[in-house]
This record gives structure tokens, C-alpha cells and sequence, in this order.
């Protein structure tokens, strides 16, 4: 038992005051571990950081390894003890020498991403809880990552130790998470073109995205919640899109390719509509 009453809570010290860092620190806070304190840009850093048990990397992607050389050269009283482990959050970064410089000091270096798009402190401190969390490295630092999610109330998957295999990873996540937002206001845009008010186009897609996300987790497979006119081999309608998209080159590119992708993905082992899936695929070129 701590002294704070916390049994067995691990103290933790956040390096990154962005959005991710600070999600992190209020959920871990309210996770009941010892969150010592967070910091920006700030050398050197504060004491507080050498009597944590785990260090929490969250700086951008091209700024960790700046980050981790800064911490193995860091002084006792101001670096992280032998006895800690540091986790950095990038899911595309692999292990590299500023690793290796930082693992002859600390007793393991690994990674904590979490699969959820932490665009709002408060918003995704909420949301680690019954998410996902990418975790790789020593086996010591995977250790002490999967009991951090488990804390937050969150699950965890292996990233891939190989460079190629991470950055497939990190782009299925982007794909996930990123992509989504494009979709949106590519759809609010189309909206307004079509003489839409921006209140009800904004209402509008937010609820189609909600239910269309509310069917891929009810679906025993993905492919089963494809709804729309690809999916019923409605290649009349299609041809109308086209048509219409003609002024809005944009929209039409990303139609297009997203329309090739669903007639992949609604072709499956025995299509019922395979001749009207073939006609759509040849009128998107």
C-alpha cells in the first residue's frame, strides 16, 4: 500500500503536453495511478520524472527519438531511474539506436499506441476505456504496457517489431481513424452543394457515420454491413453519382476509388448481383 492509499498503483510521469499526452494523463489519474507530472519541451526535465516507475513518451512521431537520447543522457536526479521502464506512443516508429542508448540505462524500452484518435483531452480519456492498445518492446516493458491498459480499462494487441510490417500496421490505424474525417466533410461539402443546410448536413453525416459504425461492431464480418447502392448492384444509381460528381473533380477521384474498393468487397465468394457488379466496375474506369 502507498502512501496515497493507492495499492499498488504505478507512478507514472508524461513527456508530451500535446493532446495524446494530456488524454493520458487524465485517464491514468483517473485510473487511480500516480500521474508525477507532464511536460512539453521543457530540459532538464523535472525531477519529478526520476521517481517514476514509467515514463509515457508522447511526442510526435519525428520528435521521439530527440526525446529518448534526452533521457539516457539525463542526470540521475533529473533522468529516469534504472528501475523504469519508458514507453513512447508512435505506432510507426521502430526501434532504432536511441532505443539502444536509452535501454543501457532503464530496465526496458517499448510501445504504448493507442487505437483511438485522441483529438480532445477529456473525449479520449473517456475513450481509452474499452479500447485497444498497440504494445511491442523488452519483454518487461510489454509487461508493465499491458498492465497500464488493463488499468485503463483497455485491451491490447502486438505491434510488429519489423519496420515494413509496423508502418502497414499504423496505416490500417490511419484508415480507421483519419480517413473517416475526410469521408465526413467530403460529405458535408457535397451536402452544401446539393443546397443542403450546413446544420442538418453536419447532423446528417455524423448519424450516417454513428450507424454505419454501430453496424460493422454488430457484424459477425465486415463485409456484412456493406450497405448501399455497390452493395445491391445498383449500377443505375451509380452511373448517376458519376454524372453528377463530373463538377466536383475531387469528390469524383475519391469516389470513384472508394466505389472499386466496395465492388471488391461486395463481390465476396458468390455475389448474388456479380453481372451488375461487373457493369459498375466498368462504368468507374
Amino acid at each position: 500500500m502507498r502512501r496515497d492509499g493507492r495499492p499498488d498503483a504505478p507512478s507514472v510521469f508524461v513527456i508530451g503536453a500535446g493532446r495524446a499526452g494530456r488524454s493520458l494523463a487524465i485517464a491514468l489519474d483517473a485510473a487511480r495511478a500516480v500521474v508525477l507530472g507532464i511536460t512539453g519541451r521543457e530540459r532538464p526535465f523535472p525531477r519529478a520524472l526520476a521517481a517514476a516507475d514509467v515514463v509515457l513518451v508522447a511526442a510526435p512521431d519525428t520528435a521521439v527519438a530527440g526525446v529518448l537520447d534526452d533521457l539516457a543522457g539525463a542526470p540521475d536526479d533529473a533522468g529516469p531511474a534504472s528501475s523504469a521502464v519508458v514507453l513512447q506512443l508512435s505506432g510507426v516508429r521502430p526501434s532504432d539506436a536511441s532505443d539502444e542508448r536509452l535501454r543501457a540505462r532503464v530496465a526496458g524500452v517499448g510501445t504504448f499506441h493507442p487505437l483511438v484518435p485522441l483529438a480532445d483531452p477529456g473525449l479520449g480519456a473517456a475513450r481509452l476505456r474499452g479500447a485497444w492498445i498497440g504494445i511491442g518492446g523488452d519483454p518487461v516493458a510489454v509487461a508493465v504496457a499491458t498492465q497500464l491498459a488493463h488499468r485503463l480499462g483497455a485491451r491490447t494487441l502486438s505491434v510488429p517489431d519489423d519496420p515494413s510490417a509496423r508502418a502497414v500496421y499504423h496505416a490500417a490505424a490511419v484508415f480507421a481513424s483519419n480517413f473517416p474525417v475526410v469521408l465526413a466533410a467530403t460529405a458535408e461539402r457535397l451536402f452544401a452543394a446539393a443546397g443542403v443546410d450546413a446544420e442538418g448536413a453536419r447532423g446528417a453525416v455524423r448519424h450516417l457515420l454513428a450507424s454505419a459504425a454501430a453496424n460493422v461492431g454488430a457484424a459477425a464480418e465486415t463485409a456484412s454491413a456493406l450497405t448501399g447502392p455497390v452493395a445491391r448492384g445498383d449500377a443505375a444509381t451509380v452511373a448517376r453519382h458519376l454524372a453528377a460528381l463530373a463538377g466536383h473533380p475531387d469528390a469524383d477521384a475519391l469516389y470513384r476509388s472508394l466505389a472499386r474498393a466496395t465492388v471488391d468487397l461486395a463481390r465476396g465468394p458468390d455475389p448474388p448481383h456479380r453481372a451488375a457488379l461487373e457493369r459498375i466496375d466498368t462504368l468507374l474506369g
